[in-house]
């Protein structure tokens, strides 16, 4: 096993249970916790930025990342249950504020359009797409917290295991690289590798895992959920690498001592959550 894959299932060993813990008791506690990442990975898309000489406008992206997941629990039934148009209209408010504080700072020659898109993609993208985490963990269709927690840990569990296996067969097939210049190491052997991990183990933890907790969901729903999943994980972990390449750093931080930043460790979840949250919905799960 190579030093990268063992670090790594060094920190899944303690991040699981912890993960576990915290997606079981949900409500404000993991809002607050997407809150807290949001803000971190919001801090490091402006600093990836300022690099590439665009100087965001943090507090307002800040306020905004965090506030995501705050008011879209306060939105759900199990939150505050907040008439939807309030967060519109807090939304709109936000907006507002954002391109009024960016171009009352900045002259025409400061880039304050490109300052003003940068710090709402970094809110949105940090803040926002991982409060649909909050969607899955606490819908109204579900039976039960555990089976809550378990509709949550689905997505996570087979992006992890798409992201191993895809490490292991691009490690042991070698072969054509996926994207070259973005991500010289990745091959299309591990993409492979990684996507039919994910499809055979989504009917698996459908059976094992979910059918127990009263959660249904058919075998061919599951193959095509992991299908779609494993895509978008690794779709979101090239984005990464695009943002980081664009400025020329490996890491986009180093928030986790050894493992770089938020961008870095949480890349194909940005993309999946919110996914996975659409394909539940669809399947009338969530």
């Amino acid at each position: 096993m190579s030093g990268n894959m063992t670090r790594r299932v060094a920190v899944a060993a303690v991040a699981i249970p912890a993960a576990l813990g915290l997606v079981y008791l949900g409500g404000w506690v993991l809002a607050g916790l997407i809150a807290v990442f949001g803000i971190a990975g919001a801090r490091e898309i402006y600093r990836l930025a300022e690099r590439g000489g665009v100087r965001p406008t943090p507090i307002a992206g800040y306020v905004g990342a965090a506030g995501l997941p705050l008011v879209g629990y306060a939105v759900l039934p199990d939150g505050l249950a907040l008439e939807t148009r309030w967060a519109v209209l807090g939304g709109t408010a936000w907006l507002i504020a954002l391109v009024a504080t960016t171009t009352a700072t900045r002259p025409p020659t400061a880039r304050p359009l490109a300052a003003a898109a940068v710090t709402g993609f970094g809110a949105v993208y940090a803040g926002g797409l991982p409060a649909f985490l909050l969607l899955l963990r606490h819908s109204a269709l579900v039976p039960s917290p555990w089976a809550a927690t378990a509709i949550v840990f689905l997505p996570l569990v087979l992006t992890w295991v798409c992201d191993s296996l895809a490490m292991a067969g691009g490690f042991a097939i070698g072969g054509p690289k996926l994207a070259p210049v973005l991500s010289p190491n990745k091959t299309w052997a591990g993409a492979v590798s990684g996507s039919l991990g994910a499809v055979v183990l989504a009917p698996l933890y459908g059976a094992i895992v979910l059918a127990p907790l009263g959660v249904g969901i058919s075998t061919w729903l599951l193959l095509v959920f992991g299908g779609v999943v494993s895509m978008a994980g690794q779709v979101g972990d090239v984005a990464e690498s695009l943002l980081k390449r664009e400025v020329g750093v490996k890491d986009s931080g180093s928030f986790f001592p050894g493992h770089g930043g938020v961008l870095d460790r949480f890349d194909s979840l940005y993309w999946v959550i919110p996914t996975s949250a659409l394909l539940l919905t669809l399947f009338g799960t969530v």
